[in-house]
């Protein structure tokens, strides 16, 4: 099983777009998939409820539901804010990888700074046994506050994979339990496009066994 874990201790950095829309993207693909919400507020977890049934299941999971956690090809985990301590450091090493999503805002980026310097301690990472990248979301490139995103991302750590825009398309699927993935092609390009080093960066993952 292939273990993605989408951390940031920030609520409403965008963990569960990424979670849903990753969960939506392999179950187009094929195999089985797991969507393990670990939040309190279970939003990827009624995510998979509205799911239509004519698409490609995704097995949604949380701490009462485990029926699924040992049956999956792929496992997606969307983590709650404030993940710290024993609990990060078990999840970063039961992961293949990290993604970290960080927002355009002041506050968001204080957060992450700190988190990312204690993600680089953490000794799955240390060994590279587990990898990190980052994403930008809800990014308007012609804002400053993108520019300041930018440069934080740039000067980190760990690898920048993309930023994705703030577009509707996201409250389309998050309503209707789809991920982009499974809406019209043109009604999405842009943001397929911005989608694209990610998916290749955890293929790559999946395929090799371990990012290097």
């Amino acid at each position: 099983m292939f273990n993605i874990l989408v951390a940031n201790p920030k609520g409403g950095s965008g963990k569960t777009t990424l979670a849903t829309n990753l969960a939506g993207y392999f179950a187009k693909l094929g195999g089985t998939v797991t969507l393990r919400d670990l939040d309190r507020q279970q939003s990827a977890t009624r995510w998979a409820e509205r799911r239509p049934s004519e698409l490609p299941t995704i097995h949604p999971i949380n701490l009462k539901n485990k029926s699924h956690l040992h049956t999956s090809d792929y496992m997606i985990t969307d983590s709650p804010a404030g993940l710290r301590e024993e609990k990060l450091t078990e999840a970063v090493k039961e992961a293949d990888c990290v993604i970290v999503p960080i927002q355009p805002s002041a506050f968001d980026i204080g957060a992450t700074s700190n988190f990312l310097n204690i993600l680089i301690e953490e000794k799955a990472i240390r060994k590279n046994k587990t990898f990190v990248s980052l994403v930008g979301m809800r990014v308007n490139s012609r804002a400053l506050s993108a520019i300041a995103l930018t440069e934080f991302m740039e000067a980190a750590d760990f690898e920048v994979l993309t930023y994705l825009r703030n577009a509707q398309a996201y409250v389309t699927a998050a309503e209707q339990g789809v991920s982009l993935f499974d809406m019209r092609p043109s009604l999405v390009t842009q943001d397929l496009q911005q989608w694209a080093p990610l998916l290749g960066w955890v293929m790559d993952a999946t395929t090799s066994g371990k990012r290097s």
